[in-house]
């Protein structure tokens, strides 16, 4: 982990952009360079943090999915900031296209087989013990080449083995709490279910749970 002086920090941060942010100050920009820095705050006195630093978490977790030949950011280095209480993480942007913003704009035909690229992916990731707390279609990516990738890594756990059922659900149930993303997805939400559980090879009570949840009932 390399360290930052305040001038050192407004030098790298000199003519950046904000991505995001929130009442605690800059959490990604991107720098002039056209790389990306995500800075990270410890949110509690007594945190896991103290153990390992998110931004560290978040290096792991890059290399641990590139191992599993899921693509993702390259991390190219990671800071510590005192003056402002953080650390960071400088990393190469995946290239692509957030399935946010690139349902907004396609078709039916496509929409359905995205739903059944998106189905196999998060099977794969579940069956590799990857469980990603952020999921949601602001975070998996359509790369050019038409494969999906992940950004946004630090909440992520990945636990050598296939996640339970239960850690399925609740990871599911999480990507709908995001309704503008389920509406985008429309009727494709049961594609989506049907090549997950297919290639997952799920429960009769395991799709019928996840049915009702991609569903919204």
């Amino acid at each position: 982990m390399q360290t930052l002086t305040v001038t050192d920090y407004n030098e790298l941060r000199k003519d950046s952009q904000v991505i995001e942010a929130d009442g605690f100050g800059d959490k990604v920009l991107r720098l002039r360079d056209g790389n990306f820095l995500k800075l990270f705050r410890r949110k509690r006195l007594l945190t896991s943090d103290l153990l390992k630093s998110y931004s560290h978490r978040f290096v792991d977790n890059a290399r641990e999915l590139i191992k599993l030949g899921v693509p993702t950011v390259e991390v190219l280095v990671v800071y510590k900031i005192p003056s402002i209480e953080r650390t960071a993480v400088c990393y190469r942007p995946l290239a692509g296209e957030p399935l946010r913003s690139w349902l907004t704009s396609c078709g039916t035909l496509e929409k359905q087989q995205l739903a059944r690229d998106l189905g196999r992916f998060v099977a794969r990731l579940h069956l590799s013990g990857v469980y990603f707390r952020s999921l949601h279609l602001g975070n998996i990516l359509m790369m050019p080449d038409g494969r999906l990738g992940l950004i946004d890594v630090a909440d992520m756990r990945c636990k050598g083995h296939s996640l339970s059922f239960s850690s399925r659900l609740r990871n599911f149930r999480h990507m709908t709490r995001y309704r503008d993303d389920m509406q985008l997805l429309g009727a494709s939400t049961a594609i989506l279910a049907e090549t997950y559980n297919d290639m997952a090879r799920t429960s009769k009570g395991f799709r019928l749970k996840l049915e009702t949840i991609l569903s919204g009932l």
